[in-house]
């Protein structure tokens, strides 16, 4: 029993070292990676949802239902206060708007190539990555210089590139397939 009993203990040890000696060696390489923070720009919705999966909005009465006597509804103070809101679209949801956070500075715009997606905001002076996003089969590298942003897809020897330069000049973008 006392056997079985010190055989159990030094395996605790040895497995305990183990782990920890691993964790610890995880974690020195792991603390010297920078990963840049995901970006992602701000939905702009209406303030409280036009449907969901448990809960239908009422339908609105159709004209031929109301009643015949009934006058004309007036707009009241909140309805003329909506006038502010903004308008919606076909689909039903209000016009994209930057909230007071963001920086956006001009034009975003998106290239795809065969290796991916590049979407960049284009502003008159700079110009900023919004994301990268690679194909099924592709990886993603992405460089970012003061006057410059280059986005590398990679698939094997395949290569294509997507520069964004604005050095004494408005941004402009180039796709390169290699």
């Amino acid at each position: 029993m006392r056997r079985g009993l010190v055989h159990a203990v030094a395996w605790l040890l040895a497995t305990g070292a183990a782990v920890t000696l691993s964790w610890w060696g995880v974690h020195t390489v792991m603390a010297g990676t920078a990963y840049d923070p995901p970006r992602a720009l701000p939905v702009a919705g209406p303030a409280s949802p036009l449907a969901s999966s448990t809960h239908r909005p009422e339908p609105s009465p159709s004209p031929s239902s109301a009643p015949a006597s009934a006058p004309p509804s007036r707009p009241s103070a909140s309805a003329s206060a909506s006038a502010d809101a903004p308008r919606r679209t076909a689909t039903g949801a209000p016009p994209p708007a930057s909230s007071p956070g963001t920086a956006s500075s001009g034009t975003v715009k998106s290239y795809a190539t065969a290796g991916g997606r590049a979407v960049f905001d284009l502003g008159d002076t700079s110009a900023t990555l919004v994301s990268a996003t690679p194909g099924a089969g592709w990886t993603v590298q992405v460089w970012k210089q003061t006057t410059w942003i280059r986005v590398e897809f990679t698939s094997g020897t395949d290569t294509v590139s997507v520069f964004c330069t604005w050095h004494d000049h408005e941004p402009s973008v180039q796709v390169a397939d290699y």
